[in-house]
């Protein structure tokens, strides 16, 4: 199907001075610079909360059981609304 020559297209397109290791190097630069601009320039999640393993434990337990109360909450309104996901709309 292919020809071992390739298109002038697909050349002319690729940079040749990058390797792609260094390509994406480069990507993985720039992914980081904007995901910490859109987090307001703090950097990733430290445990320096000045909790210990057995607090930050309980906090995130506390976290997940409002979390699906929440859910559950929400589920349960939705049954009875009748506005539930995956209706049969044509």
């Amino acid at each position: 199907m292919y020809s071992s020559q390739g298109s002038a297209s697909y050349l002319c397109c690729k940079s040749p001075s990058l390797s792609s290791k260094s390509q994406n190097r480069f990507s993985s630069e720039k992914d980081r610079e904007r995901a910490q601009a859109r987090n307001g320039g703090k950097g990733s999640k430290t445990k320096d909360d000045g909790l210990t393993p057995e607090q930050r434990r309980e906090r995130d337990a506390k976290a997940l059981q409002e979390k699906t109360a929440k859910k559950a909450a929400q589920t349960a309104g939705g049954e009875s609304s009748g506005g539930g996901k995956g209706g049969n709309k044509k």
